[in-house]
């Protein structure tokens, strides 16, 4: 029974602690609810600046697969290229020993003292082949550096090492030939290069050939050759064992023996540069494939981690309204 009047009517106060008792029900109830729903909740993976998303890693994992695709095509053009190298290159190295063998006789000997220094190097025009331009063109540096007293002059096959050097070394470039590599070389380019070397004009004293020789598949050394000059072949003592040598034999003899030597140099560089380009690619499209590896389970663990968040999104929100 609630209290009243005789009337039947309730008095104020009685109303208003009805009403207050009513309210405090009402927000206990709300926060029981409140209590409820807050123990369902699961806390849930949310983006995090700097996170990948699923777009993304999927753009980033195809074209991953597009590189391994080109280094994979890489690699089969440089095997067959690397096929015939090695095949021109030992028919071709009879014509560089048998001019180191000359010289070997007519044993001249080069002052490296003197002022004047000559070096060829022979590299290539593309890269992708390892270290085989850099180690060029961190040898010509250090040649500079360390022959800073010295007149020094480049003539450079392959057009890798004049992109490297000409910026800093311009002056030090007499020569330089490109669209070296494309084809196979030829005794006629040896030939080209060895008649420009010696009508140059340039008298040198001192002349090295760097190139790279062929060991494997996946070895190579940079060899250096002695390059003599006309003069210093003409004054040496052993050569007077051969009769009737006149300026002019001797000249012609010379640039056979330049062509010869070059020739030799080209096909050993030729050959390790396609095997250099095999290995690097080979290189290049397993450590693509680990990579597609690695970016998949990546892929496959954000998009378990979105489903999941959608599911508990869906069961909260189920229960929410049960309630």
């Amino acid at each position: 029974m609630h209290p009243c009047c005789g009337d039947g009517l309730f008095h104020v106060p009685e109303i208003e602690a009805l009403l207050a008792h009513a309210s405090w029900v009402r927000d206990e109830h709300r926060s029981a609810a409140m209590l409820s729903r807050t123990a369902l909740f699961v806390p849930t993976c949310t983006q995090v600046r700097g996170m990948a998303t699923l777009k993304e890693i999927r753009n980033r994992l195809k074209s991953v697969k597009n590189v391994q695709k080109i280094t994979q095509s890489m690699k089969m053009v440089s095997a067959a290229k690397y096929a015939r190298a090695e095949r021109e290159l030992k028919p071709s190295r009879p014509y560089g020993t048998g001019a180191a063998a000359f010289y070997d006789k007519v044993d001249i000997e080069q002052d490296r003292e003197k002022p004047r220094h000559l070096l060829v190097t022979i590299g290539s025009d593309r890269g992708l082949c390892g270290a085989m331009n850099s180690n060029i063109n961190k040898l010509l540096k250090n040649y500079v550096k360390d022959n800073a007293d010295k007149e020094i002059k480049f003539v450079t096959l392959g057009d890798k090492a004049r992109q490297a050097l000409y910026k800093t070394h311009s002056e030090y470039f007499m020569m330089t030939y490109s669209n070296f590599g494309r084809q196979p070389a030829t005794f006629s380019d040896a030939a080209e290069v060895a008649e420009a070397v010696i009508n140059s004009g340039y008298e040198f004293d001192v002349g090295e050939i760097y190139f790279n020789e062929f060991k494997s598949v996946v070895s190579y050394n940079l060899r250096p050759l002695p390059l003599h000059s006309l003069e210093s072949v003409s004054e040496a003592d052993s050569l007077a064992v051969y009769d009737s040598l006149d300026a002019e034999v001797i000249r012609s003899y010379q640039e056979y023996q330049l062509a010869s030597v070059l020739y030799a140099c080209m096909k050993e560089t030729n050959c390790s540069e396609h095997s250099a380009r095999m290995t690097a690619m080979d290189s290049a499209t397993k450590n693509a494939g680990e990579m597609i590896d690695t970016l998949t389970m990546q892929f496959n663990r954000k998009r378990q981690a979105e489903i999941t968040k959608e599911l508990i999104d869906i069961v909260v929100g189920a229960q929410a309204q049960d309630e």
